[in-house]
């Protein structure tokens, strides 16, 4: 079984990613280096490599950005295993179940590092990225990948409201030089997707 790749690292953070089932989910460990305290980001699919990895690892909780089942695969089993989830209410209708409540705002502790929700809807009504505070790092699900926001044509999208989510939430607050790690794909960056803002209005998707 592969291990996770080591993507990004500072003084204080480091960032491990898997890459999980049929979609190709992007799986994300934030782990603080002095604490050895981690989280996981989306709970994709393949549940014994992400518990073997949340071992491995430190993680004590499980953040979703989003509901959709492609996000969701291996939550219920490792919530089972003792892991509890923390999910926006706003996709409460997509979770069978999850633990605690993601709001706008909430500062999630992991060891000495602080993960700061940011409501994003558009994608879902309760999608939600997370930004590790003093860091360039901003964990975006499916609201921004590289070349334009994330589908909206599912039920409960929304693409106006993805953009403007976008520009206000995501844009208006992160340095150009903020990485984006998607829930899919190749991570970005602020300033690399920055000028396409008006491209994706036009286009309409």
């Amino acid at each position: 079984m592969p291990k996770a790749e080591l993507v990004w690292s500072d003084a204080a953070a480091d960032i491990h990613r898997v890459v999980v089932g049929a979609l190709a989910n992007n799986v994300y460990v934030v782990r603080c280096r002095r604490t050895g305290f981690g989280v996981l980001i989306d709970a994709a699919d393949d549940a014994p490599r992400l518990r073997e990895l949340a071992i491995e690892l430190g993680v004590r909780l499980i953040l979703q950005t989003h509901g959709h089942a492609d996000h969701v695969g291996a939550m219920d089993e490792l919530r089972r295993q003792g892991y509890p989830v923390w999910a926006h209410p706003g996709d409460a209708a997509l979770y069978p179940d999850f633990d605690e409540t993601l709001d706008d705002g909430q500062v999630i502790d992991v060891g000495d590092l602080r993960l700061r929700t940011i409501h994003t809807p558009g994608h879902t009504p309760g999608s939600v990225c997370f930004r590790v505070d003093g860091a360039p790092v901003l964990f975006s699900g499916d609201t921004l990948f590289p070349g334009g926001p994330g589908a909206t044509s599912y039920a409960g999208g929304d693409f106006a409201l993805i953009i403007r989510s976008i520009d206000e939430r995501l844009m208006a607050t992160c340095g150009d030089d903020v990485i984006v790690w998607p829930g899919h794909g190749a991570p970005t960056t602020i300033g690399t997707e920055r000028p396409h803002r008006d491209e994706w209005v036009a286009r309409g998707w």
